[in-house]
Formats: C-alpha cells, sequence, structure tokens
C-alpha cells in the first residue's frame, strides 16, 4: 500500500513538473516548455529512417504520439522516483531534478534555444522536488509506542502503518494546486497566442500585380474520389519538426537576407513585401517523405514576392553568371534550416516569398507570416516555413539541417502518379469502371499517363487540361472491368520523356521511386 502511494506521488511530482513549467513558459516562450523541448531534442536526434517510418505510420499524428510518448514514459520515471523517495527521501526528491536538467539541456541546445529557456524545466522541476518530499512524508510509519490494551486507536495511529489520510489530503491539494497553475499557464499562452492570430486576422492581401492564369476549362475533372485539382487549406499536408507550431506578430517579422555574394545586404518587414510587385501562381508542394502513392502532396494558389527580384537588388548573382554561394540557407524561427540551390532560386521559374495561400494569409500551420515556395524541389530543400533569415554560402561551406540527417544536399522532385479510385480493396461492379487519379512532375509537367491492369499492355489515360507545368494533373481511364481479383497500376511520363521508374526505392535520401498500384476484387 505505501508503494502505491509512494508512486501515486511520483506521478503527482511529475504532474507538477509539468504545469508549474507551462505557467514558467507563459512568461518565456510556449516552444520553451520541458515537453516541447525534449520532443524537439528527440526530433533532432531521430534517424532518417526512425523519422520516416514514423511519418508513413502515423502521418501528421507522428508528433501527438511523440508527445504522448514522452509523457508516458514520463509517468514511468515518475512512478520509479516515487517508490526510490520511500526508501530514501532526499535522494528520491533530488532524483525528480533530473527531470529538470533534461528538460533544460534540451531547452537551451535546440537551434532557436536561448538561456532563459531554461527556466521552465528548472522552476518546475524545483516545486515537483518539494512537492515529493513532503507527500513522502506523510508515508512514514508511525513509530510512538502501541496502543494500550483494548484501546480504539484509529488504524491511521497504529504503529508502523501511516497517515493515509495526511497523504489524501496533501495529495489531493499538491494535484489541484498544479491543476491550477497548469490551466494559468495554458490561459496565459492562449491569450499570447489570440493577439498573434489577431494580427494574421487584420491582414489585407493586395491584389496581386501578376494574377494566376485562369484554371483553363477541362483542368478539373468531375469524377468522385478523385483528389481536387487546389488542395484547402485545411486539407493540405504539414510534415515539419515544430511539436509547436509558431505563432509569429507580423507586425514584428522581419527578414534578413545577407552572406556571400551579397552587396546589399537587406532586411524586410511584413509592410515591406505587401507593398512590393506580388505575383500569384498555382504550384504544387511535395514532401520528400511522400511514399509512393503517398497523400503529402498538394496543390494550392499561392501569392507572394518573386525571390529572384529580392535577390538580385541585393547584388546577388547565380553561380551560372559568375555569383560565389551556390546555396540559400533559409532559417525559420524555430531554427530549421533549409538548403536551396540558388542556381534554381534564380532560373526564371516561380520561386516566392509567400505571403498567402488560397486566397487568404498562410495559415499558421504553413507558416504565416511568410514562407518560401519553390516549384520543382521537394519541401525539405525549399520551402522553410516561419522564415526570418536567408544566409548566401556554399553547399561545401554548409550542410543544413537535413543534410546532417543523411539526406540529398539537392532534390528535385521525381515524376510520379497515384491512383485515387478505385481505392485499395474497393469491390466496384463489373463495367466500366472509371479508374483516375493525379501525377505531378513540377517544372518540367506530365505529357502522359499510362494505366495497366494484372500486368498486361499498358493503355493511355486521358489527361485533364494542363494549368501548368508547376502544377499536377488529374488523369482518368475507363476501364471495362471483369469480375475477379485485379491488380491496377500507373506509370506517368513527363514532358522532358523521362518515365517513371518501376524500381522501388525508399524516401532517404531523395524521394521514393515506383510504380503505384492497387488491388480491387471487382464482382
Amino acid at each position: 500500500m505505501r508503494a502505491a502511494c509512494a508512486a501515486l506521488g511520483g506521478v503527482i511530482a511529475g504532474f507538477t513538473a509539468l504545469c508549474v513549467a507551462e505557467l514558467v513558459a507563459a512568461a518565456v516562450r510556449p516552444e520553451a516548455g520541458p515537453v516541447t523541448a525534449v520532443g524537439g531534442a528527440v526530433i533532432d536526434r531521430t534517424p532518417p529512417a526512425v523519422k520516416d517510418f514514423a511519418v508513413r505510420n502515423f502521418g501528421t499524428d507522428d508528433k501527438l504520439v511523440l508527445q504522448l510518448g514522452i509523457l508516458v514514459l514520463l509517468a514511468l520515471f515518475a512512478m520509479a522516483v516515487g517508490i526510490l523517495a520511500l526508501r530514501y527521501r532526499r535522494a528520491g526528491a533530488a532524483a525528480v531534478l533530473v527531470f529538470g536538467v533534461v528538460g533544460a539541456v534540451s531547452a537551451v541546445g535546440r537551434p532557436e534555444g536561448r538561456p532563459t529557456d531554461a527556466l521552465p524545466s528548472v522552476v518546475g522541476a524545483l516545486v515537483a522536488a518539494g512537492v515529493l518530499y513532503l507527500l513522502v512524508g506523510r508515508l512514514a510509519p508511525v513509530t510512538g509506542p502501541p496502543p494500550a490494551a483494548g484501546g480504539t486507536e484509529p488504524d491511521d495511529r497504529v504503529r508502523g502503518a501511516f497517515d493515509r489520510r495526511g497523504f489524501v489530503v496533501a495529495a489531493t491539494a499538491a494535484a489541484a494546486a498544479s491543476a491550477g497553475a497548469g490551466f494559468l499557464g495554458r490561459r496565459l499562452q492562449g491569450d499570447q497566442l489570440a493577439g498573434v492570430a489577431a494580427s494574421r486576422g487584420d491582414v489585407v492581401l493586395p491584389a496581386p500585380a501578376s494574377p494566376a492564369p485562369a484554371i483553363p476549362a477541362g483542368a478539373k475533372l468531375d469524377i468522385r474520389g478523385l483528389s481536387s485539382f487546389t488542395t484547402p487549406n485545411k486539407d493540405f499536408y504539414r510534415v515539419d519538426t515544430a511539436l509547436v507550431v509558431p505563432r509569429v506578430d507580423a507586425d514584428g517579422w522581419r527578414l534578413r537576407i545577407h552572406g556571400k555574394g551579397v552587396a546589399r545586404p537587406v532586411t524586410l518587414s511584413f509592410q515591406d513585401l505587401l507593398k512590393r510587385e506580388l505575383v500569384e501562381r498555382d504550384i504544387t508542394l511535395t514532401c520528400v517523405s511522400n511514399q509512393v502513392g503517398g497523400p503529402y502532396v498538394g496543390n494550392a494558389r499561392w501569392i507572394g514576392v518573386r525571390l529572384a527580384d529580392v535577390l538580385r537588388e541585393a547584388g546577388v548573382k547565380p553561380p551560372s553568371k559568375g555569383g560565389p554561394a551556390d546555396q540559400l540557407v533559409s532559417r525559420s524561427v524555430d531554427g530549421m534550416t533549409i538548403g536551396t540551390p540558388v542556381e534554381d532560386v534564380m532560373d526564371g521559374r516561380d520561386a516566392l516569398l509567400a505571403v498567402g495561400m488560397n486566397g487568404e494569409p498562410l495559415p499558421f500551420d504553413h507558416g504565416f507570416p511568410v514562407r518560401m515556395v519553390v516549384p520543382g524541389l521537394y519541401g525539405y530543400v525549399s520551402a522553410c516555413k516561419w522564415i526570418q533569415d536567408i544566409e548566401l554560402t556554399t553547399f561545401d561551406a554548409y550542410d543544413a539541417y537535413w543534410v546532417k540527417r543523411d539526406w540529398s544536399r539537392e532534390a528535385p522532385i521525381k515524376t510520379q502518379s497515384r491512383i485515387d479510385t478505385p481505392r485499395p480493396f474497393a469491390a466496384p461492379r463489373a463495367g466500366t469502371v472509371p479508374v483516375a487519379g493525379v501525377a505531378w512532375a513540377q517544372h518540367r509537367g506530365i505529357a502522359r499517363v499510362e494505366v495497366r491492369v494484372d500486368g498486361g499492355e499498358w493503355h493511355t489515360a486521358r489527361l485533364a487540361a494542363e494549368a501548368g507545368r508547376d502544377t499536377w494533373r488529374q488523369w482518368v481511364w475507363e476501364w471495362p472491368a471483369t469480375p475477379g481479383h485485379h491488380t491496377l497500376e500507373v506509370r506517368a511520363t513527363d514532358r522532358t520523356g523521362a518515365t517513371q521508374t518501376d524500381k522501388r526505392v525508399g524516401t532517404v535520401p531523395d524521394g521514393a521511386t515506383g510504380w503505384h498500384s492497387v488491388v480491387v476484387d471487382v464482382t
């Protein structure tokens, strides 16, 4: 019974640490909270294969799974410390400080870490150590003389027992106070975030000087189950390392451009960008973690400033014109670094410092107030969200975040196609069955899509009208389906004449390849 209460005391102490840390983080910044800090450190040290496994199996819930895992481990650690404190009271309370040290080191050691980020974990651990020390003190056995013969003392006062009532009262009070601190911390952080959200709500995007061309008739096929040509913001994939989505106030945001070959360093505010010539374009983005046939690809209408124009004004030249820098390193407010080939940014494609997405300011999840969008390159080498710094350097001089983790320095998007309908293991009726999906080869364009059944001959699918070489393209093939078990496969050919390979490789180091296939049972 005492051991169980001690374990419970440890859990309450752990809960106290988290709640107090949450309150202190409200005064520092949300990213300094221990769960966020430790989770970020875990992500930073996760091997690419493990990261790829998490994205493949948990999708956009991978961060939630990580946070839950941290909480479970913390609970187990807290229980063990509580039991330790039952026998070694001071040592057990001191062991709680390990929690503070791990959180503090993780917070300060993050790429964007600050010395003050250690405060939430340290203060939370100190208070938790005191709580555990007091709770365990209530579990000490009574050492006084036994009751007189025939006495009627309550069990709590029998020699060798412990003060159950005192423990329950103390534990309840500690849990309630901790919950109050956590609630207050959340409330204060919520008020701060509400102010930042208001800054986004105040943004009015000017009309673009160069509007996106009208989507041609026939670019949107009306087929049930087919991905829409434009992906709604709420459905657009999100893959990044931020456990807490950065909330950046547009009024205080600044972008600094500096480094090798920059003749005139530049610092821009959000309003500076809005006053410049804005362009609007339909561009498909793809994550390098997208498996063959995967969901991490989407098409949106972006509005922003041409990055190449800003770089030229700073005196930057691409390597092909004698510029000394071949890599552009963009830095996010959360410390992420992304390296992009300068040549690609300045070769005439619509590389943007984007401020809007599908007719509204960028959602926080997708980089508000400003992010990079570079068609034709996987996101990990081009699509820096919450950008605040651009440094011109060389690939030999600096490895960005993902390159240090065994991903390729340069990563043009590979030609891919996907079957959206019928779904895997569907049971369509015999007869004409539309087999439809999307294909993409950003900055090259799709020239042909073919489908085959059970390894037979290839059939050319009907392509939707092309809206641009930087967007995906819908397609459909009318399949005369016969009863039985069938395997459908698809492949695409881009406008360079290259047909996607059937060779299956994983996403590391520069994107997956292979043909997407779907198994169905026709009735």
